[in-house]
């Protein structure tokens, strides 16, 4: 990250295909040269775990495994798993730009059961030797989830109590008696890395580096607050005491109320780190690039308490701040990391993001307020930054215009000297990739000029986010060459 380079926010699932979400087949290694095609030296994904309540990348049900969603089927298939005419009778929705996670759950997880079946006696030993392989995450993953199985998928809290408590007798003996059942999550883990890696591999033998995507909480429902308790501020029922969330901001009025357990940094601490610098580790086995979601958590968090209907009764505790970073430091060398420093960022979140040397996040889209001179205007810009048009959470940039006060659409207009002959989309990327960042960052939406049903996540909701879908038709010759004339322009 410290050479000039450009890239491209789009998630795996987003990705075109006809089983019912983006997975590692085809159209990603089609995407990827169309990244190569536009000069993009960067594809900047979302997080890569297995989705639980609401399919938000940012809730898993483990830090390290993998969502089987994004597994290609037509290697399946080729591999005689799975019989092509076998899925002539399964449906993946009429919507080929909308995922429906409800379809994917009874048929991709249909499809991966019925591989496994056919699978499990000829791979054995590779599955046994990636087992072992990967046994400090994997173990706890593919129990927890086969106890979860046997409960109908409710969350571990409304388990038999005599499976709630982590290596208990009576947890031990299950795993004895339910080996099968626990090695076909073994499988997914299995076809997952396998098939990423070489999606990986192809992406940076063209110049194109992966920049994945941390999020700094772990989910309640999750395999490693399972076993790990003691490191989460639960009480002696397992409930959580303190959530997760956000004070009211931009966003949400009453703030963002996200309900992980929040981590005891004092235990933490004693056990210098490692779990923390377990999953760091890890996720630089899967990506080139780390950006860590909402990192003033780790400066400050704000916690409320369990129950509570909204974050506005939340109140400000102090995180690990740099000792964390350090411990990492000391244990994994330097790394290539990007803060989420977004929010409310207090003079103490700006000198824990100095101390880190990490590059830190702009936005264009909060730019344009005439009456402050907001940080996120390029001409307060440095090299040591990472600057978007907008991320995830934001609108596409034709639908900000759309629903921005006026004053500050003049602002931009004026600012950008934006006109509808290059296209409002074209100049606020010119804006970013024209800026001294070192690099710079556009959601495909953005490049597609696309508005408001694009959109990937409106924080504090549930229920239609994370389901947009590229279009096959959308990655066109004139549009990679459009991205590589400004790409080259600006020396990116």
């Amino acid at each position: 990250m410290k050479d000039r380079s450009s890239g491209i926010l789009l998630h795996i699932s987003s990705l075109p295909g006809k089983f019912g979400i983006g997975d590692f087949g085809e159209e990603a290694y089609k995407f990827v040269d169309f990244l190569w095609d536009a000069k993009q030296k960067n594809w900047q994904i979302l997080p890569l775990g297995i989705t639980s309540f609401g399919d938000s990348p940012y809730q898993s049900f483990s830090a390290f495994a993998g969502n089987p969603y994004f597994i290609d089927i037509n290697e399946l298939i080729n591999s005689g798993y799975i019989k092509e005419n076998e899925l002539d009778t399964l449906f993946f929705g009429n919507n080929p730009i909308k995922v429906d996670y409800g379809l994917l759950y009874r048929n991709k997880m249909y499809i991966l059961k019925k591989s496994y079946k056919e699978a499990k006696h000829t791979i054995y030993n590779d599955l046994k030797y990636f087992y072992e392989e990967n046994y400090d995450w994997i173990r706890d993953f593919a129990l927890f989830m086969t106890i979860k199985g046997k409960h109908n998928n409710k969350s571990w809290l409304e388990w038999d109590k005599k499976y709630q408590e982590y290596n208990s007798p009576d947890v031990l003996q299950f795993e004895r008696e339910n080996n099968e059942e626990i090695f076909f999550w073994v499988f997914t883990q299995y076809l997952f890395s396998k098939q990423w890696k070489r999606l990986k591999e192809y992406a940076n033998n063209k110049g194109i580096s992966i920049i994945g995507d941390l999020p700094i909480y772990i989910a309640i429902d999750s395999a490693d607050v399972w076993s790990n308790p003691k490191l989460f501020n639960l009480d002696d029922s397992f409930r959580p005491i303190t959530v997760s969330g956000c004070p009211p901001d931009a966003f949400s009025a009453k703030g963002q109320l996200w309900g992980n357990p929040i981590y005891k940094w004092d235990v933490m601490e004693k056990e210098d780190y490692k779990w923390w610098i377990k999953r760091i580790e890890y996720s630089f086995k899967l990506f080139d690039t780390l950006r860590i979601d909402h990192f003033i958590g780790f400066e400050s968090f704000w916690e409320v308490q369990y129950g509570d209907e909204d974050a506005t009764r939340g109140r400000w505790s102090k995180g690990p701040g740099i000792k964390l970073f350090n411990k990492i430091k000391e244990e994994l060398g330097e790394l290539d990391i990007i803060v989420e420093d977004l929010g409310v960022i207090s003079d103490a979140v700006r000198e824990l993001v100095k101390n880190t040397g990490f590059p830190s996040m702009k936005v264009i889209q909060f730019a344009f307020d005439k009456t402050n001179e907001s940080e996120h205007m390029p001409h307060l810009y440095n090299k040591n930054m990472v600057v978007y048009t907008g991320t995830h959470d934001n609108l596409p940039i034709m639908s900000w215009f759309e629903n921005v006060s006026k004053d500050e659409l003049n602002y931009a207009i004026e600012y950008l000297k934006l006109n509808h002959d290059e296209g409002l989309n074209w100049g606020m990327i010119r804006g970013i990739w024209s800026s001294c960042a070192n690099l710079a960052i556009a959601p495909m939406q953005d490049f597609l000029a696309l508005g408001e049903t694009s959109r990937m996540n409106l924080p504090s909701t549930i229920g239609e986010n994370w389901t947009w879908r590229l279009k096959k038709e959308d990655l066109t010759e004139s549009l990679s060459k459009k991205i590589r004339d400004l790409t080259e322009i600006y020396w990116r």
